[in-house]
């Protein structure tokens, strides 16, 4: 292998610029080339969830050309670019019928949106946002239209109802379950997320779901699965997010829930890392910034020479619904624990103890998410 072959990054989201800045804090020489299916720019993907309120389209979210990371990674940036092939036996990858050889190879392709069957001629006005073009899509597709449905009452697709209504947009919230987010909140602080996106104008209609959708004059027909009818403009799919681990499939690379790799980020293949949404770490697949941070800076750490592991600290996730402040820190897995809920109105908190009392996690609402420092002290790290 020539010696002056990239370290090669395929993935220029969080993922993939956080690891690029923190190699290059470690490494300023190493070749390094960053290949993306999109137009290379930075930005920060959970600014896309608050952005309808601040009136701010996709170029206001843009902290970077890529032109500019370019030149601030002292790196190649190859945009609007696929890889469709990777050869871990020789180290090479290929864009198409151009082959590029790799020092090591790190897949940051993060995750796309699960797909629901929905019947009907309107279909395709059944958008999502999960990265910068998407979100300019859709306000494009938003332009002059005041009706927005969501489609899935869990952290993303209520943290878009807050925001697009504080925006001003009519909303309908449409959940699969009876209280929104159930995967992380005890039933008490669902129903106080409820009643403050109700109290903000959010139309829910939980324990149902989209069954078809149709054009209606000038607008859009929903129809639901208990037979209700809603009118709307657009729908924004929030259903959930898939890691993308077809690529590293085909390439024979160990695949679960996300591309399998260790505490050193390494895959089945020697040279080829995974990291941030597309990667399940030691059987982990967590979709939040934190952490996807923490494995950028061992990563980094690992590709400049000085291997070593991962590890998770306390992790809470602060959901962006300024209706109800929450912030939810689940226990990690395999330790059970017994939930102990307290409050009233809009402030709930919820504790997560194990048998010899010890913290395990926690779930809070309204003013009781002042808290939350003090309980953040107490828990255990979700990957040590």
């Amino acid at each position: 292998m020539d010696r002056q072959a990239p370290v090669v990054i395929v993935g220029t989201g969080l993922a993939g610029y956080g690891l690029a800045r923190e190699f290059r804090k470690l490494d300023t020489q190493t070749p390094l080339l960053l290949i993306s299916a999109d137009d290379g720019r930075s930005y920060s993907k959970p600014m896309l969830s608050t952005a309808f309120a601040k009136g701010q389209d996709a170029d206001a979210l843009v902290m970077a050309e890529a032109g500019a990371m370019a030149e601030q990674l002292n790196a190649e940036i190859r945009t609007h670019s696929r890889v469709t092939a990777i050869d871990a036996q020789t180290r090479r990858l290929w864009l198409g019928n151009e082959t590029i050889d790799y020092r090591d190879l790190v897949l940051a392709l993060g995750a796309e949106r699960v797909r629901v069957p929905v019947d009907g001629d309107a279909t395709e006005r059944i958008l999502s946002i999960n990265d910068l073009e998407d979100y300019a899509r859709f306000r494009a597709a938003l332009a002059g239209r005041q009706r927005v449905l969501i489609l899935g009452a869990g952290l993303i697709g209520c943290e878009f109802a807050n925001d697009l209504r504080l925006g001003g947009f009519e909303v309908d919230l449409v959940g699969l379950a009876e209280q929104p987010m159930p995967d992380l909140l005890p039933a008490q602080l669902g129903d106080a997320l409820s009643d403050a996106l109700r109290e903000l104008g959010v139309n829910l209609y939980l324990g149902r779901t989209l069954a078809s959708l149709n054009h209606s004059g000038d607008g859009l027909q929903a129809l639901l699965s208990d037979g209700t009818r809603l009118e709307c403009d657009l729908v924004l799919s929030a259903v959930g997010l898939r890691p993308r681990t077809a690529l590293a499939a085909t390439a024979g690379l160990a695949t679960g829930r996300g591309i399998r790799v260790d505490r050193q980020l390494r895959t089945s293949a020697e040279h080829i890392y995974a990291l941030g949404d597309c990667a399940e770490v030691d059987g982990l697949n967590l979709l939040y910034v934190m952490p996807l941070m923490a494995c950028a800076r061992a990563l980094a750490r690992t590709l400049a020479g000085e291997p070593g592991e991962v590890r998770y600290g306390p992790m809470p996730v602060m959901v962006k619904t300024p209706a109800c402040p929450l912030v939810v820190a689940v226990p990690p897995p395999g330790r059970s624990g017994t939930w102990e809920v307290s409050g009233e109105g809009r402030d709930w908190q919820a504790l997560c103890h194990d048998a010899a009392g010890n913290l395990l996690g926690y779930g809070l609402s309204g003013q009781a998410v002042q808290g939350r420092l003090a309980l953040n002290r107490q828990l255990p790290p979700l990957l040590d």
